[in-house]
């Protein structure tokens, strides 16, 4: 009788005294590397983090943003102008079912949002997205950033939350407000490793129904990703370059020469 094949290596959980050879690579991602397994399973300590990991993501979809806490958060930053409005899904469960009511304004919110007298050139909505979580503890940082690094010339809208926000609900904001250009900070989906990130999404001559292609996208904003300074730097750059060749989208190339992850995840 031949003889069994060797198994392979076993990748099992190392013992408490012995050295774990991807210990120093997942210091530089959340990425699930090297997992082991126990038999032909994966090992109890992966499934767990795997599990915990799903429930965050979900979470972070179903968490209801608390507007009052961050109107009053970028309040005391110096944005006197906030304006906070619905879009056309009435509620979390309908929002998840119908994408398209996200992509536009409650009906009785659009009449209500009057352009000012001076168009703006750029128009600042925040919106939860797929990630209030997200939103939440990061947009402050987000905006504060961005008062710094936008041209001080620039004449700014007012700043508006949108609740059950799509990236294009941001069209209508902006066309309703003759602005130049819309930055929509919106809530990223969460992924398994990083359920709070957002993405801002820059349009020219924003109006309803314009197209993903006529955007830029600055996505992965987290502190474990691309930082909020970084984003805002960046932010800036394509709204100045944006405004000279008088378009964002597929013609804009981002030549800023900024790094796409600011910080290392932890350890």
């Amino acid at each position: 009788m031949s003889e069994l094949p060797d198994l392979p290596p076993d990748r099992s959980d190392p013992p408490a005294t012995g050295d774990d050879p991807w210990a120093h690579l997942r210091r530089f991602t959340p990425a699930r590397i090297g997992l082991g397994r126990s038999g032909v399973s994966a090992t109890t300590r992966e499934v767990l983090a795997f599990s915990l990991a799903h429930a965050q993501a979900r979470d972070a979809i179903h968490l209801p943003l608390d507007t009052d806490t961050l109107v009053a958060e970028v309040q005391a930053q110096g944005w006197s102008d906030v304006r906070v409005l619905q879009s056309r899904a009435r509620s979390r469960h309908e929002y998840l079912l119908r994408p398209d009511l996200g992509r536009r304004l409650n009906p009785a919110n659009a009449e209500a949002l009057l352009p000012p007298e001076a168009a703006p050139d750029l128009v600042l909505v925040v919106g939860d997205g797929l990630s209030p979580l997200g939103i939440q503890r990061h947009a402050p940082a987000l905006l504060a950033a961005l008062r710094e690094a936008l041209d001080p010339a620039l004449r700014l809208g007012p700043l508006v939350v949108v609740r059950e926000a799509r990236v294009a609900a941001g069209d209508e904001v902006g066309e309703r407000l003759r602005a130049g250009m819309v930055a929509m900070l919106v809530g990223e989906r969460p992924g398994l490793s990083s359920p709070d990130s957002v993405g801002i999404y820059l349009t020219h001559q924003p109006k309803v129904g314009c197209s993903d292609a006529q955007r830029n996208c600055i996505s992965n904003v987290r502190p474990a990703g691309q930082d909020p300074v970084t984003a805002a730097r960046r932010l800036a750059w394509l709204v100045a370059e944006g405004r000279r060749l008088g378009l964002t989208g597929v013609g804009l190339k981002d030549h800023s020469g900024l790094p796409l992850v600011g910080h290392s995840p932890p350890a």
